[in-house]
């Protein structure tokens, strides 16, 4: 493959290109705190310089493979793909690790597992460092798949741990869902963990500097556009009664429905409890006894907003849009308020109006 490569002048400038991407596009998160390419959103610190980090990383271990075009000794470049093997090992896939954990905002997780799982990998990969040989890789090859399959099990777990502390305490959950960032990322890593087992044809080879390119460009988006959800959480102790309101309904009847602030955008439980005069782990507590989360509980009060101006808008025989109405209903992203709505309604808003305009005329 090295020696293919080396007469090939248009892999090594892509090659060359690719390298230089991921390292620009680090120092850019690394050193840069404000959006360039997506305005409005506020992204999460720790993993803009996390990804940053593991960006530059990626271009490093380009940077030590660069040197395999320039040897002809089989024995130097056996030695720096191994060497090279090792270094990836014990940076790339746990900056990998860390950087999906870091899209995770409800807590910080411990790393220690991770650790205790990458480490008999890293151990083959360095005795075959020291031993300057490759007789260990069907073992470390082997032991990937049950290595995988745990970092696969516990991600799996833990985005769904994410997804209802996200629902329990957002009613808007635009820039904030991650589900979808994880499967394109596990698709690519997948990628790069299927390069090492297959023979590296040159069209192969070309195939992973686009995935390269790609992941690149992925996670440069995915930065720019996960909201951070520090700013939501209030200083000090989450409490503004040291005892539970004897009446949440009257409460929210009065201070949320109301005063209609449920069309606020974004508005989050912290905010709403605060505006009731309790604290946030009581709300929770009350909407779970309904066997609702908050993000139903405001998205239904918004879709029952919405039926009201839509009636308003036909009996008065005004022009209006679904679009126009999702807005004035407190939804920013329309596709956010159709999701709401079929999941509300049964069917999407565009049968629901269909069904409407008939009965009117019947």
């Amino acid at each position: 493959m090295y020696d293919q490569a080396r007469g090939d002048i248009l892999f090594v400038i892509l090659y060359s290109v690719v390298m230089a991407m991921a390292l620009l596009s680090g120092c850019y998160l690394l050193f840069n705190k404000a959006n360039a390419f997506v305005t409005g959103i506020t992204p999460p610190l720790r993993l803009r310089r996390w990804t940053g980090v593991f960006l530059v990383s990626l271009a490093l271990n380009q940077v030590w493979c660069m040197q395999l075009f320039f040897f002809s000794s089989s024995e130097d470049i056996e030695m720096v793909d191994l060497i090279g093997g090792l270094i990836q090992s014990v940076t790339l896939l746990p900056l990998a690790i860390v950087v999906l954990l870091a899209m995770l905002q409800d807590r910080r997780r411990p790393l220690w597992p991770f650790a205790l799982m990458i480490a008999p990998a890293v151990a083959g990969m360095a005795a075959c460092v020291v031993s300057r040989s490759e007789a260990l890789f069907p073992m470390i090859y082997a032991y990937d798949l049950p290595l995988i399959i745990g970092i696969i099990t516990y991600m799996v777990r833990a985005l769904r741990q994410y997804g209802r502390w996200l629902r329990d305490n957002y009613a808007d959950l635009e820039h904030k869902e991650i589900w979808h960032s994880f499967i394109v990322l596990a698709i690519i890593l997948s990628a790069f963990t299927v390069n090492e087992f297959c023979d590296k044809a040159p069209v192969y080879e070309y195939a992973m500097l686009v995935v390269t390119a790609t992941l690149i460009c992925y996670l440069l988006w995915r930065v720019e556009t996960l909201s951070d959800l520090s700013i939501q959480k209030v200083s000090g102790p989450d409490s503004f009664k040291t005892s539970q309101p004897k009446d949440l309904t009257s409460l929210l009847q009065r201070h949320c429905i109301d005063t209609r602030l449920y069309l606020q955008y974004d508005l989050s439980i912290t905010q709403l409890a605060k505006a009731i005069g309790t604290n946030r782990f009581y709300l929770s507590q009350y909407f779970s006894s309904l066997g609702i989360t908050y993000n139903t509980y405001i998205n239904d009060l918004r879709i029952n907003y919405f039926i009201r101006l839509y009636r308003k808008a036909v009996a008065e025989g005004r022009s209006f849009t679904a679009q126009q109405l999702a807005g004035e209903s407190g939804y920013r992203s329309y596709s956010t308020f159709r999701l709401a709505f079929q999941q509300r309604m049964g069917q999407n808003v565009r049968a629901w109006m269909n069904d409407m305009a008939q009965n009117s005329q019947d």
